[in-house]
C-alpha cells in the first residue's frame, strides 16, 4: 500500500483489505509480508492499520511467518515516528527504512 489515506469512513476502504488479510491468513500457508509507503494517515486510517497489524500479530503468535516493511520519505519525520509507534506493539519483523530521495 502506498500514498495518503484520509477518507471520511476508512472502513469503506480498509474493510476490504482487512477481509483479504483475514482470508489469506485463514486459507494460505505462505508467508505474508506487507510493503508500505504511506505518507499520511488520518485517525480512522490509523485505527484500520492497527487492526491489520493486530491480525498479523495473532498470526505470528500462532507460528505464521509475517512481516512489514514500511518505507518512508526521510523528509517526513512524522510518518517515521508513526511507523515506530506501530512497531513497538509488534513482535514480528517490522522494518522501517527511508526511501532514497533524489534532490
Amino acid at each position: 500500500m502506498q500514498g495518503d489515506s484520509y477518507p471520511e469512513n476508512s472502513f469503506d476502504l480498509f474493510g476490504r483489505v482487512i477481509a483479504w488479510v483475514e482470508a489469506f491468513l485463514g486459507q494460505e500457508s505462505r508467508p505474508l509480508s506487507l510493503d508500505l509507503q504511506l505518507v499520511y494517515l488520518n485517525t480512522s486510517s490509523v485505527k484500520a492499520m492497527m487492526d491489520i497489524f493486530d491480525l498479523l500479530e495473532e498470526a505470528h503468535e500462532s507460528g505464521r511467518e509475517v512481516g512489514v516493511e514500511w518505507r518512508y520519505d526521510p523528509r517526513n519525520e512524522r510518518i517515521a515516528e508513526l511507523a515506530e509507534e506501530f512497531k513497538e506493539d509488534c513482535s514480528y519483523p517490522f522494518a522501517i527504512r527511508p526511501l532514497e530521495v533524489s534532490v
